[in-house]
């Protein structure tokens, strides 16, 4: 699950064929039919991070900020001054084990896919989705039955959010965090992005988004070529 979840960001991008169009397609077959999400969502999400890395309000993935983590040395200190106390942020290194790697994928995105895609009547998304459920469940039930199917289900998503969220955390959040100041997009992107060690485990484990500089600065490039 998650190096299909690496392949389809592959084909979000268009980095894999030289048609835009073949790329679509084998992306909503890959995240719909593969891991049971639908494309649209991810498009929807991913752009938005893209155009305006790490700017809050503007970059989804940093919405956790204040509710659940303090991020960014600007936006921590305005929660101090104002003194909002969403959650005890002084032990948020601790509790970030609890309610992050762990709960992103099984307990946010399992119901949030679904209602995304309902809401904006993304047919063709939810089929794919669907196709990965009644397959999913079509292999497992006759050798697990109904209680270990679901718990392998679970399984499955908690260990892949784990991987899901330290690959793709650790290469944005130590960086700067901010409300959108409109610097060119050049600066932008090399303010919110950091590279991690080049190895070959770790070019595997992380579906080359250890070179997140270069996947910034050039989103349509194939991941084999970043090294380069």
């Amino acid at each position: 699950q998650a190096q299909a979840g690496w392949l389809q960001h592959d084909f979000g991008h268009l980095s894999v064929f030289s048609k835009s169009r073949w790329n679509h397609w084998v992306h909503k077959f890959v995240i719909g039919h593969l891991k049971g999400a639908p494309a649209s969502w991810w498009n929807h999400l991913h752009f938005q991070h893209h155009a305006k890395p790490n700017c809050f309000r503007k970059d989804p993935d940093v919405n956790m900020h204040p509710l659940f983590f303090a991020l960014g040395k600007t936006l921590s200190v305005e929660l101090g001054v104002q003194k909002k106390k969403f959650m005890p942020y002084n032990h948020q290194h601790k509790y970030f084990f609890i309610i992050g790697p762990p709960a992103l994928v099984p307990l946010y995105f399992q119901w949030y896919i679904f209602y995304f895609a309902v809401q904006r009547k993304q047919w063709v998304d939810l089929a794919w989705m669907l196709s990965f459920y009644i397959r999913f469940y079509l292999t497992y039930l006759p050798f697990l039955g109904v209680k270990g199917t679901l718990g392998l289900h679970l399984l499955v998503r908690f260990i892949e959010s784990n991987w899901f969220v330290w690959i793709t955390q650790m290469n944005h959040i130590p960086m700067h965090i901010d409300y959108d100041k409109n610097v060119d997009w050049f600066s932008t992107q090399l303010q919110a992005t950091c590279n991690v060690d080049q190895s070959l485990f770790n070019d595997w484990f992380s579906g080359h988004l250890n070179f997140q500089i270069e996947h910034h600065l050039f989103p349509t490039m194939p991941r084999h070529n970043y090294w380069k």
